[in-house]
């Protein structure tokens, strides 16, 4: 490979900012990074995934194989350097369960500056606490569904599986 070609690869790869706003590059254009399941997380979702909450493994039962609306979720899937309890691409919808840990306001200012990070690039954030998924699952179920940007596809799903 010529070491021009090897430059013009380079220039390719898209940037982001301290921001996370995308670089154009040099040739103007400006391309999505590659921001879904980085590699060098992938030992710690893997991690995250063998040790789920009760509420996570509970709600995975429910949603997995696409048994909720249709939808293919995933579980621990990383967004930039943060890594969602559960992501569905085809929604661009990631849904956090949270237990205790989350109600300090130390924990909250984290938590709000990650789902700013990840509303930057187009995806919707939906949280819930532990006991909810327990004790209103259909609610749960109903701002998620809610929060569906196909909604046309939800309903044709919902007439199909009724006939």
């Amino acid at each position: 490979m010529k070491k021009q070609d090897l430059n013009n690869k380079q220039d390719k790869t898209p940037l982001l900012d301290k921001e996370g706003c995308l670089v154009p590059r040099r040739d103007g254009v400006v391309k999505k990074p590659v921001i879904h399941n980085l590699p060098y997380l992938k030992t710690f979702r893997k991690e995250l995934r063998n040790k789920l909450t009760p509420a996570e493994a509970y709600f995975w039962k429910q949603i997995q194989n696409s048994k909720f609306e249709g939808r293919k979720f995933r579980r621990q899937h990383s967004i930039g350097n943060y890594i969602v309890d559960f992501y569905c691409a085809s929604e661009q919808l990631a849904i956090e369960l949270d237990g205790d840990y989350h109600f300090s306001f130390t924990q909250q200012e984290k938590d709000q500056e990650r789902d700013l990070f990840i509303a930057h690039f187009g995806i919707i954030v939906l949280r819930f606490e532990n006991k909810q998924v327990f004790d209103n699952l259909e609610g749960v179920f109903d701002e998620i569904k809610h929060n569906f940007k196909n909604q046309l596809d939800s309903d044709k799903i919902e007439q199909k599986s009724k006939s």
